[in-house]
């Protein structure tokens, strides 16, 4: 009886230590589920108030979910005026500013990757400057800017002002692909009668495709995100997140639910395209010719 006794404390010491173990192989893996569900638990509650019936309480966010789950606000997502005209002018003012910043921004890298120039370091570091200023000050900034040249505000201000501090997003991204990039392939492109701008479509161009490809997503999710740059350069435009800011005034409609819910399912769909496109380019990248024996 004593030594059965004996042998059982040993192991009920030692379950403490073992847990303790257990905890510390998994604290990263915990820390990240945290984290996770910190950043997606919000976006879930949206896309489940998408489905809800706030008929009883349609001036509140927050309506109870005991109220009945419907279908009636996605099949008429799109029925208030107001809300789709704004959503549209998001849609344009991304897509265009997203064109012009990827475009510019993708240039930039390369001059900054390829080049060697007077001001190259400082072009670097100012770079970074949009990036770390707070949008209130970059807002007022670009307010002061539009009134002093006697521009007048609407949808080119606030197109200027979104491509301006997309630029700096883009350029980051595609230039941490342009550092790891094996040049040798455009040599041995070259070696075999390609010209320069052959060079750049064929061989240059799909291999940085998916860092564009990131990039322009990137920038395309801040320019219809943003609400205070877009605030102050707005004029008589009003973008998505401004209509929703103005709605929590009076009111929520639910199809501001319905068509959140839309963006971050479209979002998801355009990053798992792109990972698709980076895992490709990784093993065209890898492909070796074999060597002759």
């Amino acid at each position: 009886m004593e030594s059965a006794t004996a042998t059982a404390r040993p192991s009920i010491a030692a379950a403490p230590i073992r847990a303790w173990s257990w905890l510390r192989e998994n604290a990263l893996k915990i820390y990240t589920g945290f984290a996770l569900a910190y950043m997606l638990i919000p976006i879930a509650v949206i896309a489940v108030f998408s489905f809800a019936d706030a008929s009883q309480n349609r001036d509140h966010l927050s309506f109870a979910i005991n109220n009945g789950f419907t279908l009636k606000y996605w099949e008429h997502a799109f029925s208030v005026p107001d809300l789709n005209k704004a959503l549209m002018t998001s849609f344009k003012l991304a897509t265009l500013a997203t064109i012009a910043s990827t475009a510019i921004g993708t240039l930039m890298a390369i001059a900054l990757v390829r080049y060697r120039f007077y001001g190259r370091r400082a072009s670097n570091l100012l770079l970074v400057l949009p990036m770390a200023t707070p949008e209130i000050v970059m807002g007022a900034s670009l307010l002061s800017l539009f009134l002093i040249y006697g521009l007048a505000l609407g949808f080119s201000t606030l197109l200027i002002a979104h491509i301006m501090f997309c630029i700096s997003f883009v350029v980051v991204v595609v230039r941490s692909r342009l550092i790891g990039f094996d040049r040798s392939v455009e040599d041995a492109a070259a070696d075999l009668g390609a010209t320069p701008i052959e060079t750049f479509r064929y061989v240059t161009l799909p291999l940085l495709r998916p860092g564009i490809l990131a990039a322009a997503l990137l920038a395309f999710a801040l320019s219809v995100d943003d609400f205070i740059v877009s605030d102050f350069n707005k004029g008589t435009t009003e973008t998505f997140p401004i209509y929703v800011f103005g709605a929590h005034l009076r009111g929520i409609p639910v199809q501001v639910n319905v068509m959140a819910t839309m963006l971050f399912a479209l979002t998801v769909t355009a990053i798992g395209f792109v990972l698709w496109q980076q895992r490709r380019a990784e093993r065209l990248a890898s492909v070796r010719p074999e060597q002759e024996v």
